[in-house]
């Protein structure tokens, strides 16, 4: 009997703590090493435990197309397999996994070769990024932001209910989970001051964002329908887009963000499919007005998935949380950011990363960034112990976290986390 791989009673053999992120519901894909093979190759999270494709793919257990794919350090030689192998693919890993299928469960000598416990892994960033773009598309987020810097009556820009709006970033600081950030320099003009001088960002702030993988190309010139998109999808991770929001301030007039977004971007180690997501797929917020022809959805497009920060200051035995959100916020659904982003012939590839946009909901503690969550600084947040955040310094750590609740089990991302290193 063939069980489709997202069937919440399915169990695995390996032993699975409900509040894992990590149920064989979700076997999301990441890239690692260990001390013994300090090679990276691709894998799969399945409770506390990687299981080794690359073993699996050496032992003909999982064959997926030419010998090899999942050897090397990135999943852009899988993801450009496509939809139908990628769905094939979970299945069968999922078969291998299940409490009642005999073939891993039982060889001994297979699994000792394929289980890797997750505390012996070190994770490596999953996919080599092609290309980075980030879009500004939480309505919350956007009026917050606007109503900061240009009153209440003008919050939203004339054009941000016509199209995701969007800047592209830089694929080459893109880095993983755990990867230490140096505060970054830039030129900075106070608005009291008359001149710019150049130095250490003083206003270092985060954002909370899903990043969307891109798992196949499209070709230059053309568009793309809402299915193209969301087949182009292979799935998604936590996005952390570091902003130096003083830098930006002077920067940003005519052309948007450039320095100020540049020096970082951190995501997940673990990549959840979008097939994983199936179960929480919901509507989104109401577009008014419609959005033209290219831009409309047929189905639902956003995913109920639960986000969650937390702060550690510098010298803090425990973090704080500061934030507890929801994706399901987004006004701009992944597949219209894709659809928008080709409309004008631009061609996608493999390994394209896509942001979201600081995800914030209606509530005040729904906040995806400290600009918010301070209110730029004139509310600052207070953690345990009397100590106070406007914006990060030095020695602070940030983590972001996310799932999907099922009925006795969760989907999750893992977490992206950031320690600010002092400016050199």
């Amino acid at each position: 009997m063939t069980t489709h791989p997202n069937d919440p009673s399915l169990r695995s053999f390996i032993e699975v703590d409900p509040s894992s992120d990590f149920p064989i519901q979700n076997l999301p894909y990441g890239v690692f090493s260990t001390p013994a093979n300090p090679t990276p190759r691709v894998g799969v999270a399945i409770g506390a435990c990687v299981l080794d494709l690359w073993e699996l793919e050496q032992d003909s257990r999982l064959e997926v197309g030419p010998l090899g794919v999942f050897s090397g350090p990135s999943l852009n030689a899988f993801m450009a397999l496509g939809p139908k192998v990628w769905s094939r693919t979970r299945a069968r890993i999922s078969e291998l996994l299940r409490h009642d299928h005999p073939e891993l469960r039982d060889n001994e000598e297979l699994r000792g070769r394929a289980l890797v416990a997750m505390r012996d892994a070190r994770l490596h960033l999953p996919f080599a990024v092609s290309g980075y773009t980030d879009f500004y598309s939480s309505k919350e987020h956007a009026t917050n932001v606007g109503v900061m810097f240009r009153g209440k009556d003008n919050a939203l820009q004339p054009n941000w209910l016509h199209m995701p709006i969007a800047y592209n970033g830089r694929a080459s600081t893109v880095v993983v989970s755990g990867t230490k950030v140096k505060r970054p320099r830039g030129q900075l003009k106070p608005p009291n001051v008359d001149a710019p001088s150049f130095g250490p960002c003083k206003r270092l702030d985060f954002e909370l964002e899903m990043g969307v993988v891109i798992g196949q190309p499209s070709a230059m010139g053309g568009m793309l329908s809402e299915q193209q998109a969301a087949e182009m999808i292979f799935g998604f991770v936590l996005l952390n887009d570091w902003s130096a929001r003083d830098i930006q301030q002077w920067e940003y007039v005519p052309l948007g963000p450039f320095l100020a977004k540049a020096f970082a971007t951190s995501i997940s180690p673990w990549v959840v499919t979008r097939e994983a997501l199936e179960p929480f797929r919901l509507k989104g917020p109401e577009q008014e007005p419609v959005p033209l022809d290219y831009l409309r959805q047929g189905k639902p497009q956003n995913y109920d998935i639960a986000l969650d920060v937390s702060l550690r200051a510098a010298g803090a035995n425990a973090p704080a949380g500061i934030s507890r959100t929801n994706f399901k916020y987004m006004y701009w659904s992944s597949v219209q950011q894709l659809m928008h982003h080709a409309s004008s012939g631009c061609a996608m590839n493999v390994g394209d990363l896509l942001g979201s946009g600081t995800i914030s909901g209606p509530e005040k503690n729904q906040r995806g960034s400290l600009l918010e969550i301070s209110w730029n600084g004139t509310e600052p947040v207070e953690l345990p112990g009397g100590v106070k955040r406007s914006f990060l310094e030095d020695g602070d750590s940030l983590v972001m976290r996310g799932w999907c609740q099922g009925d006795g089990y969760r989907v999750g991302f893992g977490e992206v986390e950031g320690t600010i290193l002092a400016a050199e």
